[in-house]
């Protein structure tokens, strides 16, 4: 059962924690599967759904559908609407278990390479309370897809891609205007209280070579670089595809219509939370991504970067939204044919695909997020425009081969998770789904170009 804790004094000698009543997630047995049939909220991967006589929860249906580049639903991987939600469902019920939180604490004594100031700052404060009573989640349970009924911990009898979670405020920041150009107003986040932080938080154990924070450093001058790596935290130059001796926390916007990446003293102003509770909130970051990056080490990956996001309740900080192989970056090493490249097990795949076989449509996607920059507009509906006009390409339609393949991977991570597989047999039939991503890229001439994204010297 997991309890609210209420963190009274948070300091390197003392933490006092008050247990509160539970959070009620047992109340909720059974679901009426026809309620599930009007979603009050359909977004690009997954709905949402009112529960009859339950307004403090909902049920979150997890699509098989993917968003890539921020332009909506494109793709479906077959079965990964339930492989995801069984993957939010094991994760977020560990997070509220002491146990998980004592192997995270055992996980970063042991890690080879941390800085020790890092270490021993992760090792006080929040990990002291996660240990005695875990963490806090919006997440209450699965819904059985044949009967309704609610596993509050291990799988129903008919897995489904129903989760039940408890309900924050979604506030979003007004739009006003500077002279000509727009700005977005986080004045009353301050004074709100169960709402969902507007922020999402990004944790990068290391530097892959596609993302958003290594791509403008390289654009960056040898002055912009050491300000930078001050501001992310790093402790010296970033180097794709290592790990970093102090894990980074970064900040982007969450209800603005494009992600943008701020620096941490904007982000404490958008979030509404006072100092301490900010900084809490990145420890748990950090803490709650070790926990899922213990869980794929298991399997022979390696955890680089992931999101979260926060709900403020009351003093609690609370883990919520989605967290799944759409929102982490995990990856293996294949070595092939004298090559060393980066096989990735989540949409980073995807992003890839389309970078490498359908770059004209990419580039019509940045220019409309230009434009949509300049007008304030939303870029989406320019996009959407541009296409009904002739003046951009179309959503492309992925390869069958290249689809099958990252349906498999997203089958053995799920096997593994619920136990069907062991993690050493996983482990080798990951890798020999990475064999079989590079001979599809081969065998279309595109080799090249793939181990220009991921190939390592």
């Amino acid at each position: 059962m997991t309890y609210l804790f209420r963190l009274l004094n948070l300091s390197k000698h003392k933490i006092q924690i008050i247990p509160e009543m539970p959070n009620n997630q047992e109340a909720i047995q059974k679901v009426p599967l026809d309620s599930l049939n009007e979603p009050f909220y359909e977004g690009s991967v997954q709905r949402l759904y009112a529960i009859p006589d339950e307004p403090d929860y909902m049920v979150t249906e997890t699509t098989a559908g993917g968003s890539v580049f921020d332009v909506g639903t494109i793709f479906s991987i077959e079965g990964s609407d339930v492989a995801r939600a069984i993957f939010r469902h094991v994760l977020y019920t560990n997070l509220s278990k002491p146990e998980t939180w004592e192997e995270v604490k055992d996980a970063v004594k042991n890690a080879v390479g941390l800085d020790d100031g890092i270490r021993d700052l992760l090792l006080e404060g929040v990990i002291e309370k996660l240990c005695s009573v875990g963490g806090v989640t919006h997440h209450c349970g699965m819904v059985d897809a044949q009967t309704g009924e609610v596993s509050h911990e291990g799988l129903p009898e008919n897995e489904s891609a129903y989760n039940i979670v408890r309900r924050y405020k979604i506030e979003k920041p007004d739009q006003d205007s500077f002279l000509k150009h727009s700005f977005y107003d986080y004045s009353k986040f301050g004074s709100l209280d169960k709402n969902v932080v507007p922020l999402e938080c990004i944790v990068r154990f290391g530097i892959t070579s596609g993302s958003s924070v290594f791509r403008k450093y390289l654009k960056l001058s040898e002055d912009e670089q050491r300000k930078f790596e001050q501001e992310l935290g790093a402790n010296g130059p970033l180097v794709a595809w290592e790990y970093l001796t102090t894990p980074i926390v970064d900040f982007t916007s969450k209800y603005e219509p494009e992600d943008r990446a701020v620096t941490k003293q904007e982000a404490h102003n958008m979030s509404g939370l006072d100092g301490e509770t900010f900084a809490e909130m990145g420890k748990l970051a950090v803490l709650g991504g070790w926990a899922v990056r213990v869980m794929v080490e298991k399997m022979g990956l390696k955890l680089w970067d992931l999101k979260w996001e926060f709900a403020k309740d009351g003093d609690d900080l609370v883990f919520v939204d989605t967290i799944d192989t759409d929102s982490f970056r995990a990856t293996s090493v294949l070595e092939d044919d004298g090559d060393k490249i980066v096989i990735h097990y989540n949409k980073q795949a995807m992003r890839d695909y389309y970078k490498i076989f359908h770059s004209d449509w990419l580039a019509s996607i940045n220019e409309a997020k230009e434009e949509a920059r300049a007008s304030g507009g939303q870029f989406v509906d320019l996009l959407r425009g541009k296409q009904e006009s002739g003046d951009a390409p179309n959503d492309p339609v992925v390869d069958d081969v290249f689809m099958s393949i990252q349906v498999d991977k997203m089958n053995l991570i799920k096997n593994c998770i619920l136990g069907k597989q062991e993690s050493s047999e996983v482990s080798d039939a990951l890798a020999e789904c990475g064999k079989r991503e590079v001979d599809f890229y081969t065998s279309n001439g595109k080799r090249d170009a793939l181990k220009e994204l991921n190939g390592l010297d």
